[in-house]
């Protein structure tokens, strides 16, 4: 009997082995990420000419990835303080929320010192912008307007968060500039009390900022549909060198009275791309309503993530808590920035040595990481495979990854694709 069951039990083993099907059998392949896959990609090209300017993270001009001085001061000072690992609170860092919020409304900013704004540390700003995303569909939201075009993952975080995705033009490829006549048309036709959403600065993937004269512009409008303007904060410090003026935009729209969102994110300015940084902060009308904010942020949370990580910000409390690393980080921040902009000097004149009839002037007119170079599918393909150089395929450049040893290199790999 014994070897009887014996058998059947190694029959049934056989019989599930070759015939049961898996549950996971009908999953599909997902397609490669734009950005992580063009990663990939330039990781498996032999070639030793290649170049990647894909990636959004900053590189110094040897293309080595850059720890700020005061990051690794902060972590020094952090290690040597023998903290613990427990839970932070769903909202996360007290102290950490209260210098983010100074760092992007300002120290004498009204709804700060009224204590109405809500705030919570997210992970960084794709977290934010999810967290917010289901906050409003929670809340009567049915749709998102995005600016078109906009960072790729805009799109599936609200979709995700069950909002509908709609566009509005901001950028005139023909032109290469701001389209702000339709961009005003489409904010009149928007319905009143819609959610848009803004870049704050250095625009991703464009690097197309408004004006002040034309934010203010933008902010009248928006006043007057009602609409709720939700800025997404990435580059604070890093697009011009300054933060107080890399924040006009969002203090101008406080001080117009309007209720905002705001999701920063702490992966550029402060090189902390790993440990998923940021903060989501809302301006309520009221100290009352601003907590009870807050208790819905906490909701959406808590059966997210349940809370953030403690050590990035940490490193970031203190630094803005630090006077001496406060002020290094300006100046390191500001050197970040000089760098990019060099690199945006010396591109759009080696493409103009190199006889190119395109004008080019839009890369030194553009902020930010990202040059959005006007390069077609099909030349940012030839670029690939004639040069080796690696872009998305929207025809945007990650500044960070142009060095004053490759960018003869890429600007004549540039020519080539665009004037053969």
């Amino acid at each position: 009997r014994v070897a009887a069951a014996a058998t059947s039990r190694s029959s049934a083993v056989r019989y599930m082995s070759t015939s049961a099907v898996s549950p996971w059998a009908g999953f599909e392949m997902g397609p490669p990420d734009p950005i992580l896959g063009l990663s990939h990609a330039f990781h498996e090209d032999p070639s030793h000419l290649k170049i990647i300017v894909g990636v959004g993270a900053y590189r110094d001009d040897h293309g080595h990835p850059f720890v700020l001085p005061c990051v690794r001061e902060a972590e020094r000072i952090v290690m040597s303080e023998g903290n613990d690992h427990e839970y932070l609170g769903i909202a996360g860092d007290a102290d950490f929320i209260d210098l983010a919020l100074k760092f992007a409304y300002g120290d004498d900013s009204a709804p700060l010192m009224e204590n109405r704004v809500a705030g919570v540390q997210s992970l960084s700003g794709t977290g934010g912008l999810r967290v917010m995303g289901e906050l409003l569909k929670n809340h009567g939201h049915s749709h998102i307007y995005v600016p078109n075009p906009t960072w790729g993952n805009h799109i599936p975080i609200f979709k995700n968060s069950g909002l509908e995705v709609r566009k509005y033009h901001y950028y005139d490829a023909k032109k290469s500039d701001l389209d702000f006549d339709n961009l005003i048309k489409d904010m009149k036709d928007m319905p009143e009390g819609s959610c848009i959403l803004l870049h704050a600065c250095a625009h991703n993937p464009t690097g197309m900022d408004p004006n002040m004269e034309q934010w203010k512009e933008i902010s009248k409008v928006a006043m007057e549909r009602n609409l709720v303007p939700f800025f997404d904060c990435a580059y604070q410090g890093f697009a011009s060198g300054n933060a107080a003026e890399d924040a006009a935009a969002i203090r101008m729209f406080v001080e117009d009275g309007h209720n905002i969102a705001l999701v920063q994110s702490f992966s550029k300015n402060f090189g902390l791309y790993g440990q998923r940084v940021g903060c989501l902060s809302v301006v309520a009308a009221n100290e009352d309503e601003a907590k009870r904010v807050e208790s819905q942020m906490k909701m959406v949370i808590r059966p997210m993530y349940s809370n953030p990580p403690r050590y990035g910000a940490r490193l970031i409390t203190t630094v803005l808590a630090d006077p001496k690393l406060s002020s290094d980080f300006i100046v390191e921040c500001k050197d970040m920035a000089d760098r990019i902009n060099r690199m945006r000097g010396l591109l759009r004149s080696e493409l103009e040595a190199a006889g190119s009839t395109r004008s080019w002037d839009h890369i030194t007119h553009q902020i930010g990481m990202f040059c959005y170079s006007g390069l077609t599918a099909e030349e940012v393909t030839a670029l690939k495979e004639k040069h080796h150089v690696y872009c998305t395929l929207d025809g945007r450049i990650s500044m960070a990854g142009v060095t004053s040893g490759n960018v003869n290199y890429i600007a004549h790999s540039i020519h080539d694709v665009t004037e053969g």
